[in-house]
Parts: structure tokens; sequence; C-alpha cells
């Protein structure tokens, strides 16, 4: 009775949700193409039985891109189809796959939709990255006993508490998933709280530690040191939202005053924010140059990565690297890739997102979390700044940390095997 509440509620909603792409797209046109696939019509034709991964944006695609590694690998000739919600997480599907995978929007979250999404599509498992739960998808997925495996799960404790009050629609869709293969204990343990039955929990670990570094990655931040100054001190604000840049630029001459040679290196997570973030250099009299304008000058002060796919090599670039999401509550980015790279890592206190793995890199003194207070960052930061021995032992702590907690890719490739049905050798 509650999901089909639901459904009329969403049904009535529709042209709201469809509206709001549209007011999207003024910003990021990538919000008006493509709709059809919104509403269940897809423009490829995968054979059947593949392995279909849901994957939101951005930070869930990089997340899932181990799984499709590994499980290609494996499994060469069986097609694997990614969906997710945003424009960017499609921008991040074809750049990190090609054409090596399938590739469409999500539809919207009614029946009339997913019948006509999964009787042309016809995979043999979803897997949803992290926590995304549609009641219907689920729902429909369960009458066409289609196995679900919710991968690389986490729960914080107020998302636990979000779900457990809405238990009419919670229940049932936790009892539909064959398995949730959590992160971590205690976040599965929150699954069996609100409704997971205790024998569908696996615990297998963050994917996000078996994170892949190309072996050039080091030569193409160290090119790009040798371009802005090799011997600047590069601090690196990533995947940053609306008010932290503005912060670090607002601390930047403290820092300066202490580290004269610092280059404030700010990576917005949306690329709609670009200009937004120049504007707020030009307002505070600082030199800036943008990425697409090419490399930084001695006289750089703050160097805007205004590209997309460059992550790996702007963090290589980098002395230390503050993760953003993190300064304000948005609940953090991912901070085991500059670990993985060799960098010292801070955190803001936001990170409700990456609660065990903070903790597990600062147990191991491989990460730090900071204030979002100006002055006591300030502080904080320009400690970090100055001690380049207690940077490069943070930075190793972090490679080490990260070696030692691989392997969650292989056991979840394992267990997509054992639902599609296949031999654990392809």
């Amino acid at each position: 009775m509650a999901r089909f509440f639901y459904t009329v509620l969403y049904s009535v909603l529709l042209p709201v949700f469809v509206l709001r792409l549209w007011w999207r797209g003024r910003v990021n046109a990538g919000y008006r193409r493509r709709i059809g696939e919104r509403f269940g019509t897809i423009p490829h034709r995968p054979t059947a039985g593949g392995l279909w991964i849901h994957a939101v944006s951005v930070g869930e695609t990089l997340a899932a891109a181990p799984l499709v590694r590994g499980f290609q690998q494996r499994y060469p000739d069986i097609p694997i189809i990614v969906t997710t919600t945003t424009p960017t997480g499609s921008e991040q599907v074809k750049r990190l796959f090609g054409e090596r995978v399938f590739h469409m929007y999500l539809p919207y979250d009614l029946p009339i939709f997913w019948q006509r999404f999964l009787r042309a599509l016809q995979p043999s498992l979803l897997v949803v990255m992290e926590t995304e739960l549609w009641p219907n998808l689920l729902a429909i997925c369960e009458k066409r006993q289609l196995p679900v495996i919710l991968a690389n799960a986490r729960l914080s404790q107020k998302s636990a508490d979000g779900y457990a009050r809405f238990a009419a629609l919670t229940q049932p869709m936790l009892r539909s998933l064959s398995v949730v293969a959590a992160q971590n204990a205690i976040d599965g343990q929150r699954f069996v709280e609100i409704g997971l039955p205790s024998d569908r929990l696996e615990v297998c670990g963050s994917v996000k530690f078996d994170v892949h570094i190309p072996t050039d990655v080091a030569n193409q931040g160290l090119a790009l040191r040798q371009q802005w100054g090799h011997e600047r001190t590069v601090l690196a604000l990533a995947s940053s939202h609306a008010g932290e840049d503005e912060l670090l630029l607002d601390l930047y001459p403290r820092l300066l005053a202490q580290c004269p040679d610092c280059l404030l290196l700010l990576i917005p997570r949306h690329p709609e924010r670009f200009e937004a973030v120049t504007n707020a250099v030009h307002r505070r009299g600082l030199s800036v140059r943008r990425r697409s304008q090419g490399a930084a000058t001695a006289n750089t002060q703050v160097y805007v990565a205004d590209s997309m796919g460059e992550m790996l090599p702007l963090l290589a670039s980098a002395d230390l690297v503050l993760m953003g999401g993190s300064l304000i509550p948005h609940g953090g980015h991912n901070p085991i890739e500059p670990a993985a790279l060799g960098k010292a890592t801070l955190m803001g206190p936001h990170h409700a997102n990456f609660v065990a793995i903070v903790d597990k890199l600062q147990r191991a003194q491989a990460l730090a979390v900071v204030s979002d207070e100006a002055d006591a960052l300030a502080a904080q930061l320009i400690q970090y700044l100055n001690d380049k021995t207690l940077r490069e032992q943070m930075g190793a702590a972090g490679q080490r940390t990260v070696l030692e907690n691989r392997g969650a890719v292989e056991r979840l490739v394992t267990l997509c095997a054992r639902y599609m049905g296949l031999t654990t050798t392809a």
C-alpha cells in the first residue's frame, strides 16, 4: 500500500521532475539531452544476460570503475550496462570506458518505464553502487526474479534514521535485495537494524581501496610541477563546492605570508562552477590562471582546474591535498586517491559519507581532520605546508594503507558471478 501511494505521488510530481531537468539545463546542457532515456527508451540493444551497474553520478562511477575493469577482465564476453542519473556521471562513464560499456540514463521510478526498460535490456544482475534505492525498481526486479546487489554499500546513522522513518517503504525494498555488500561491519549492521535480513549481509570492504592509478600519472604530475615551478609548494582543494573555494581564497594571504611560494590549486567538483570560482579569485585581487589557458606561471597565485578527467594528474602535482565537500555539510569526497598517490591528505569535519575510510586513514596517520573555522584551518594548513617531513610521512602511510586494504573488487566480482550463474573462471 505504501508503494502504491508513493507511485501516485511520483506520477503527480513527474512534470516537476522534467521541468527541473530543463531548469538545470540552463547551466549544464546535458540535462536537456537524451530525455527519452529517462522514460525507459534505451539507445542500445546489448546482448541479453549482461551485468547492469547503476552509478548515480561522478563519485559512484569512479567507485564502480574497479568493478567494471575486474569483471571485464574475468568475463570479457559479457556486456556491461552502466546507468547514471547526472550528465557529469555520464561524461565520466564515457571518459573511463568509452565504447567498452553500454551507457544510458536511469529511467524515472515508475513501473511503466521499468517494464519498457527491462524488457529491452534483459540483464541477468543489477548492481547498485552505494545507497541508491528506488521502490518501484526493486519491486519489479523482484517480480522478474532479477537479483540485485547493493555494492560498496554504506549507511550513516543519519541516513539509517531517515530510512527508518519510512519503514513501510524501506523494509520491502531491503527484503527485495539479494545481498548487501557493505563496506564495513558497522554500516552493514545498520542495514540489518532497518530491515535487511541478516543472512543477506556480506562485508566486502570498500572498492575504493582498489583504485587504479595509471603508471604514468606520477610523471604527468611532475610535468605539471615543472611548468608551474618545481620548487613551489602546491595546496590542492579537490572536488570543491560553493563556499569552500571562497574560504580558501580568503585564507590565502595568510598562507602566503608563512609560505611565500604557495600555489593554490582549485579543482571544482562541477563544471558549471568554473566561471564562478575564477570570478571569486578576481574579486580578491589575486593572480589567476585557468587550466584551459595553459600552464601556471611563476606569478600565478591561484590555478583553477577548469577541465574534466584530470583529477589524478592534478592530485599528483600537489604537495598537500584538502578534500572538498568536507568544509561544508555535504558529506565529503573520497580521500583514497590522494592517499594512493602518496599525498598528505586533509579532510574537513563534514565527512559523513566516508567515516569508515577517514577513520582507517586517520588511525594509520595517513590523513588528518581539520577545522572548518577560518582561524583554526589557516593555522593547520600553515603547519602542513611548512613541514615537508610530516607531509612525506603521511603520504607514505597513505600508500601503505591503501595497499593493505585492497581486495574488495575481487570479492565483489566473485559475488556477481555467483548470482549470474557464472563459473569462477572465464
